[in-house]
C-alpha cells in the first residue's frame, strides 16, 4: 500500500508543518508517495526540508513533481532537483538543470557534510550576498561580514551536531505576508540526531525530569549550550552569534528540532516564543530572514534587539 502525503501550494517554515503532520500518522514500512503537483511556491526552508524528509525514512519514496511550468522550473533553478533525483524516485516533467543565474537565488540548495563545504559555501556566495544586502536590500556595508559568518555558523552546526550531512540555501523574495518589502533568508536544514541527543552527548550533561526537545532548543538557542566542553574555543557560541546578528537587523530567527520550535521575533512577526508537543521529525530546521531596510533609524534596529530578546524568554527550568 502507498499513502500519499499532499504538499501544501504554498510551502513555508509554517506549512511545511502539514507535512510532517501526514508523515507522523504513516507506519514505518509503508510506501509513502510526496505529492507536490499542486505546488506553487516554496521557500528556501520548504525545499531544504523537502530532501531532509527522503532522509527521514529507510524505504525509498516516490515524488511528483509540480505541474506548473515556472514552479517546476524555479525549483530546478535552486537545484532541488538534482539532490531529490538521488533520494526519491521522481515523476513527472524535470525541467532540464541550468545554473542559478536569477537574482533572487543568491546560493542555490548546497549539500553540507564537512567543514569544507562550509568554507566554499561563504566563498562562493560572499560578493553576490554584498551586492544583494547593500545594493538591493539597503542594508549597511558592515552587515557583509556579519552575513558571511552568520551562514558559516548556520552551516558548521550541521557538521557539529547533526550526525550526517544536510542542506542550506540562500533566497531573496518580497515577503508580502507581513512586511511587504523584501527579505534575504537563510534555511539550513538536516535530518540528524537533533539538538536534544546532540546536547545529550556532552560529559557534563545532567539530565532533569523536564528534560524535553523544547528544553534543548532553550539551552541551544537562548543559553548557548553545547555538547562541547566550554574550554573548546569556538565552540558552542555559532547560535549566540546568530541571535545577535538576526536581533541587530531586526530579524526572525526560528528553529525546529524533534518535536518543538523555537522562535526570536522582531515586531513585524507574530510567530509564538515556543511550541511544543509537535510531531516528531529528525534532526533540525534553521531558518534567518532579514528583511529591507526602509528609512528606519539606527535606534530602530536597538530597539528590534531588545524586543527579539524579550520575546523568547526560557522556561522555568528544574535540574
Amino acid at each position: 500500500m502507498t499513502t500519499v502525503i499532499n504538499v501544501p501550494p504554498s510551502l513555508d517554515e509554517q506549512t511545511f508543518e502539514h507535512v510532517i503532520e501526514q508523515l507522523a500518522l504513516i507506519p514505518l514500512d509503508e510506501k509513502i508517495l510526496v505529492d507536490a503537483r499542486h505546488a506553487r511556491w516554496a521557500s528556501p526552508y520548504g525545499l531544504t526540508a523537502l530532501l531532509c524528509v527522503a532522509q527521514s525514512r529507510d524505504e525509498r519514496m516516490t515524488f511528483t513533481v509540480p505541474e506548473h511550468a515556472e514552479t517546476a522550473s524555479y525549483w530546478s533553478r535552486t537545484g532541488f532537483f538534482r539532490y531529490a533525483a538521488e533520494l526519491y524516485d521522481l515523476h513527472g516533467t524535470v525541467p532540464r538543470q541550468r545554473e542559478a543565474h536569477e537574482s533572487d537565488v543568491l546560493l542555490e540548495i548546497t549539500p553540507i557534510v564537512q567543514s569544507d563545504d562550509v568554507h566554499g559555501v561563504v566563498g562562493r556566495i560572499q560578493q553576490k550576498a554584498a551586492d544583494i544586502l547593500h545594493g538591493q536590500l539597503g542594508l549597511d556595508t558592515a552587515i557583509t561580514g556579519a552575513f558571511g559568518m552568520t551562514l558559516s555558523e548556520s552551516c558548521q552546526n550541521i557538521v557539529e551536531h547533526a550526525g550526517q550531512g544536510g542542506w542550506v540555501a540562500v533566497q531573496t523574495y518580497k515577503y508580502t505576508k507581513r512586511l511587504g518589502r523584501r527579505v534575504v533568508v537563510i534555511a539550513v536544514c538536516d535530518a540528524g540526531v537533533g539538538f536534544r541527543r546532540s546536547l545529550e552527548s556532552a560529559p557534563n550533561h545532567r539530565r532533569s525530569d523536564r528534560w524535553d526537545d523544547a528544553m534543548a532548543l532553550e539551552d541551544a538557542v537562548l543559553r548557548a549550550m553545547s555538547r562541547f566542553r566550554h574550554g573548546d574555543k569556538g565552540r558552542g557560541q555559532g547560535l549566540a552569534g546568530i541571535r545577535r546578528f538576526v536581533g541587530r537587523w531586526n530579524g526572525k530567527l526560528s528553529v525546529r528540532s524533534g518535536t518543538a520550535r523555537i522562535a526570536i521575533t522582531p515586531d513585524w512577526d507574530e510567530d509564538v516564543p515556543m511550541a511544543e508537543s509537535l510531531p516528531f521529525f529528525p534532526g533540525a530546521q534553521m531558518q534567518i530572514t532579514i528583511p529591507e531596510r526602509v528609512g528606519e533609524p539606527k535606534a530602530a534596529a536597538k530597539s528590534a534587539t531588545e524586543s527579539s530578546t524579550s520575546r523568547a524568554r526560557p522556561r522555568e527550568r528544574s535540574v
